[in-house]
């Protein structure tokens, strides 16, 4: 199948749930990208700060591009001027950062934190109560270039399909107890990113509001030769 029947595919498949299909291009050639964007499809995930900002550079500028990776503190300069959102900010030092470079750039960076749900250790991001204690503290109501959009969670790397709906409904129950019980300055639940190629069904049971797909659209990664 073609980029741009794939999808369509997955738009198809998405619907149902009114979940936001993000394409993950990264190691993708711009060329791939466009294909994409000539289907109709806007919003784009990277993984890579640096790839990130030299396909913006390239590409037609009416995409939304999404942050989806660990983001290193000091790489954020590069990308505070146009990122639409960063789905990964995974410590309060990072938000830190990212406030500051928006505020250089004039703008309010809406973001996703980060929830350690997965039993790997490999997996980043805040457990619950550094959530509930950060999300609640004087830091962040102070920063006025930030707004927090939601949760972003992965899970386990698994066959077992149970654990990975487990996963992801207990992630959806934190995002659920934030919205319900907390009225906080710079945070507004909206989004719930979770699942990819692997286990986007589970996560759009669950109530996934974006998915992120990649080598299911563009095919194999293109890792550069060591």
């Amino acid at each position: 199948m073609s980029i741009i029947n794939n999808i369509n595919s997955y738009n198809e498949q998405l619907a149902p749930y009114k979940a936001q299909l993000i394409a993950v291009s990264k190691t993708k050639p711009v060329e791939d990208l466009l294909q994409a964007y000539e289907g109709g499809q806007r919003d784009f995930g990277e993984n890579k700060a640096q790839e990130l900002t030299t396909k913006f550079e390239t590409m037609p500028k009416d995409i939304q591009w999404h942050m989806i990776g660990h983001l290193q503190r000091n790489k954020v300069k590069y990308i505070a001027p146009f990122v639409y959102l960063i789905h990964a900010v995974d410590s309060p030092r990072l938000l830190a950062e990212i406030n500051k470079q928006a505020l250089k750039n004039d703008r309010v960076i809406s973001c996703l934190l980060q929830i350690h749900i997965a039993e790997e250790e490999t997996k980043f991001g805040f457990d619950e109560a550094e959530l509930l204690d950060f999300i609640t503290s004087d830091a962040l109501s102070e920063y006025k270039n930030i707004k927090i959009l939601g949760l972003m969670g992965m899970a386990t790397n698994t066959d077992n399909k149970a654990q990975v709906s487990k996963e992801f409904n207990h992630l959806k129950a934190l995002f659920e107890q934030i919205k319900n019980n907390f009225d906080l300055k710079n945070v507004e639940m909206q989004e719930l990113s979770m699942g990819m190629t692997s286990d986007y069904i589970e996560a759009c049971e669950a109530g996934s509001t974006m998915v992120r797909i990649g080598s299911a659209i563009f095919g194999a990664r293109n890792y550069p030769q060591q």
